[in-house]
């Protein structure tokens, strides 16, 4: 596969498109042509402060999208992944009845649906059949709306494209609704490198039955725009005859793919009017706005999501993806856009690309700037320029206007307050950022500046009532011309979690006006903390755990308590930049069949855990598509008392010690785990702790 020479930007493009589709439609998904025509008239821009809702949200065709197509990285970038791998990607990433899903119930939701038949045992497709959930369950809209990342790992090659949204779609879908899965991905691979429309749509219909009746509708569609020029009327004809009263369940694919063509079609290959008129026509908005702003988007590029409006503006690339894997939660359409290039560039046979040094913010996309906003837009503007980078190309701008110790611009390592009760789906989420990591951010002041600048790297963290309360690193100064490397270490925090990290600006004179560069800003190492319950109050810090069990509670003597009914629970905390470390927890076992601790851990179905089990045994366990026992000795253990587990990771090598006693040793070879959080664990029961410990390794203990 050669990939196209625009590849990075496009893909950026088309995630932009996607994310900016879904804020648009969310605000009134499943009106009615009528009631939107009623309450908010034609949508031409966002709506969200009209009717009083964030516009950077939690959404199902979003986490979907972003999360199942990491099924290719976790399953060695094997192009022929198969469904049944993407459907234990699912298990792994999803924790039931909290993330990614409408969780309407058996029969009501086929995502739900699905969910279920795998969760009992039953692989993909299966699990997705309509001969197993009924034709009507199958074939809704769920299919279509996460189908755009498989797209865009297979630039301009429709064909592949179309393989892999097949084996996506067949995880929870069958029939028409894995055509117009297959419709969309062919079309957003094509656009790298095909600008016509109709030969967009020749293209795809050539890769699905020809007897579908996605086939035959976008026939009907084509037919009616040569008649009627008005996108009114073909609006009225596909409500009359392929609407959601001939298409039942609760959002079938038919009439919302009716919609996309629709837009398409008569959108004069625009990006504001084209989402215009599919948002104005109602029925699913967000999905359908999504997937056409994500085909444009691709098609047309930067460009073309730019020409009529500030789209880009009020998003400022900020994107929630709540899943088992909490550390990737709060993200952005730069870090979301190089893990899909990424992914292309492996199944294509290229390296990686990791701008200046593999940099968390870097900046390099045009118009980026990965979440970061102005506090003070009145003496404080971000913009993104070229140069002003040792290492790469492009840098963030700040234009300050005056800094008289108030110009900041920050940008979100945790929940924001405006997304702590997030409506409809919850934002579950650990924190990026953790006390003992060290973060490096290079700045250069401006050759035309009149005077000395002085910047000071700063964290904010959740306090009582979920207050923030700004901790300040070094102060340093840069005369007219100059740059500076900055390290800071990140200063305990006392289980507070941090919730941002910025930088202030400030002069000698109040009216000085001028520019300072951030040319990168990102963070190393593991954390050296300790999680407990804060002195200083609030809840927050609960919610740094991605909470995968029945019961997670904090209101026992006990910091921690967790009670699962069934199986297995988990409450995790840290991501995927975690490699060697050690962590710690005093565990007291109350009616479990097994408690410990876990390291390692990608999610639900993806850990290395020690383990106190019900028949007077310790297991070092490993959880990678089933469970292997690595390891297991009798030991005697009582409910109702604490025991000090630690669980060592270096490398493959795995130590383990129970009450400073060493119980296992050993190295994992076949499919080792080397990143990953940490999480508590417990089987069937209740258990408890007061702190949980995280810290790199001394020299002794790298084993």
């Amino acid at each position: 596969m050669i990939l196209p020479n625009n590849y990075l930007e496009r893909t950026y493009a088309g995630v932009l498109g996607k994310m900016i589709g879904v804020y648009l439609g969310r605000p009134f998904e499943q009106w009615s042509y009528d009631d939107i025509m009623r309450e908010l008239g034609e949508i031409h821009f966002y709506v969200n402060e009209k009717r009083g809702v964030p516009l950077v949200v939690t959404d199902d065709d979003l986490s979907g999208t972003f999360t199942f197509v990491r099924a290719l990285a976790d399953y060695e970038y094997a192009p022929n992944v198969t469904p049944a791998q993407i459907g234990q990607t699912w298990l792994n990433y999803i924790i039931e009845n909290r993330t990614i899903l409408w969780w309407g119930g058996m029969g009501n939701s086929t995502e739900h649906t699905a969910y279920l038949r795998l969760k009992n045992g039953i692989q993909a497709p299966r699990s997705g059949s309509a001969a197993l959930n009924s034709q009507l369950i199958a074939e809704q809209i769920g299919a279509q709306i996460f189908i755009d990342g498989w797209a865009m790992v297979a630039p301009g090659d429709p064909e592949r494209a179309a393989d892999l949204a097949n084996r996506a779609a067949s995880v929870s879908h069958d029939g028409e609704a894995v055509y117009a899965a297959q419709v969309i991905a062919a079309m957003e691979s094509q656009a790298y490198v095909e600008s016509d429309l109709n030969t967009l749509l020749n293209t795809a219909l050539s890769l699905i039955p020809r007897n579908s009746v996605i086939q035959r509708m976008i026939g009907d569609i084509r037919e009616w725009h040569s008649q009627y020029p008005d996108w009114r009327t073909t609006r009225e004809k596909i409500a009359a005859q392929y609407g959601y009263d001939q298409w039942g369940g609760n959002c079938h694919v038919v009439p919302n793919h009716a919609l996309i063509i629709l837009s398409l079609l008569y959108g004069d290959n625009n990006f504001q009017k084209s989402l215009m008129i599919v948002n104005t026509s109602g029925w699913d908005t967000d999905c359908n706005s999504g997937n056409v702003g994500c085909l444009l988007g691709i098609k047309n590029g930067l460009a073309g999501i730019d020409v009529d409006a500030d789209w880009r503006g009020p998003v400022a690339d900020r994107l929630y993806l709540p899943t088992a894997d909490g550390g990737r939660a709060i993200t952005d359409a730069v870090q979301e856009t190089y893990h899909l290039v990424n992914t292309g560039r492996t199944l294509a046979g290229l390296p990686r690309l990791d701008p200046k040094n593999g940099s968390r913010f870097h900046f390099e996309l045009p118009g980026s700037v990965q979440g970061f906003t102005t506090h003070t837009p009145e003496t404080l503007v971000l913009e993104n320029v070229a140069g002003h980078s040792d290492e790469g190309t492009r840098s963030l701008a700040m234009h300050y206007k005056t800094a008289n110790g108030a110009a900041r611009t920050s940008t979100p390592t945790f929940i924001p307050p405006d997304a702590i009760n997030m409506i409809g789906y919850q934002l579950h989420a650990s924190p990026t950022l953790f006390t003992g990591q060290t973060a490096h951010l290079r700045l250069c002041a401006d050759a035309m500046n009149k005077g000395a600048v002085s910047a000071q790297i700063y964290i904010e963290v959740y306090q009582a009532e979920n207050k923030l309360f700004r901790i300040s690193g070094p102060l340093i100064t840069l005369d007219t011309g100059a740059s500076v490397d900055i390290k800071w270490i990140i200063p305990e925090t006392e289980g507070c979690p941090i919730a941002t990290i910025g930088i202030e600006l400030t002069t000698e004179v109040p009216a000085t006006s001028g520019s300072l560069y951030l040319d990168y800003l990102t963070w190393s190492g593991v954390p050296n903390t300790t999680f407990k319950r804060p002195a200083t109050g609030g809840s927050l810090w609960q919610q740094t755990w991605v909470n995968g069990a029945h019961h997670f509670d904090i209101w026992f003597a006990e910091a921690f308590r967790i009670s699962q009914n069934s199986g297995t629970g988990l409450i995790m905390q840290g991501g995927r930049d975690w490699d060697d470390y050690q962590v710690t927890a005093a565990i007291v076992p109350h009616m479990s069949a097994e408690a410990g601790i876990a390291a390692r851990v990608q999610g639900l179905q993806r850990y290395y855990a020690l383990l106190l089990c019900q028949d007077q045994t310790v297991r070092l366990v490993k959880v990678l598509d089933g469970r292997t026992v690595l390891a297991e000795m009798p030991y005697e253990w009582a409910f109702e008392r604490a025991y000090d587990l630690r669980l060592i990771v270096s490398g493959s090598r795995l130590q383990a010690r129970i009450n400073n006693q060493l119980v296992f040793d050993l190295e994992d070879s076949a499919r080792p785990l080397l990143k990953g959080g940490i999480a508590l664990v417990c089987t069937e029961g209740c258990m408890g702790t007061n702190a949980v410990s995280v810290a790199p390794l001394t020299t002794e203990e790298s084993i």
